[in-house]
């Protein structure tokens, strides 16, 4: 895989998905300041994402927040299967607690095959979290702090997600991507 390509396909995701369906109402602010940090991985295997998971945390509490206020690490060669990948957010949470983040930093994830417990696989809310490849998503705790603050009522954003992704149905989520193909 190009990881020209994996980038690409990871920020049209963003910019038409994310940002485009208003799904993270916090995202266009960073992304128009060109405040977050793209990682492709080459990482074949759990140890080796662990390890530039650990580089890439430890980057982000090191940044100047008007630089770096995120980063997505995107690792497209470990952790295809979700169960897989949802087992590994336990070790990434560890790491936070190993490195005196929590409460700093904290993870988000993202899996082309995410499911939402209790839901069915092609169950359209599962898109919310859906992206072209495994992301792990490292977030500065102060940055979601304001953002929840200057937001009038983050409790409605996951059901406003839900009825969009209703709204424009699993085709209509197709054809948001079928021009890039």
């Amino acid at each position: 895989m190009d990881k020209t390509d994996i980038l690409l396909a990871t920020q049209t995701w963003l910019e038409k998905a994310v940002i485009g369906l208003n799904l993270c109402p916090f995202a266009k602010a960073v992304h128009v300041k060109k405040q977050i940090r793209y990682v492709v991985t080459d990482a074949a295997t759990t140890v080796e994402l662990y390890s530039i998971l650990l580089s890439e945390l430890e980057f982000l509490l090191a940044a100047d927040p008007a630089e770096v206020e995120t980063t997505l690490l995107i690792h497209p060669s470990v952790l295809h299967d979700f169960l897989d990948f949802n087992d590994f957010l336990d070790v990434a949470d560890a790491l936070l607690v190993e490195l005196n983040a929590e409460g700093l930093l904290q993870i988000a994830s993202f899996h082309p095959d995410y499911q939402f417990f209790g839901t069915k696989q092609d169950d359209i809310e599962n898109y919310t979290n859906r992206a072209p490849y495994p992301i792990l998503h490292l977030l500065r705790e102060s940055s979601i702090e304001r953002a929840v603050n200057s937001y009038p009522d983050t409790d409605e954003i996951v059901q406003k997600n839900i009825d969009t992704l209703r709204q424009l149905g699993l085709q209509g989520w197709r054809r948001l991507f079928a021009e890039n193909r």
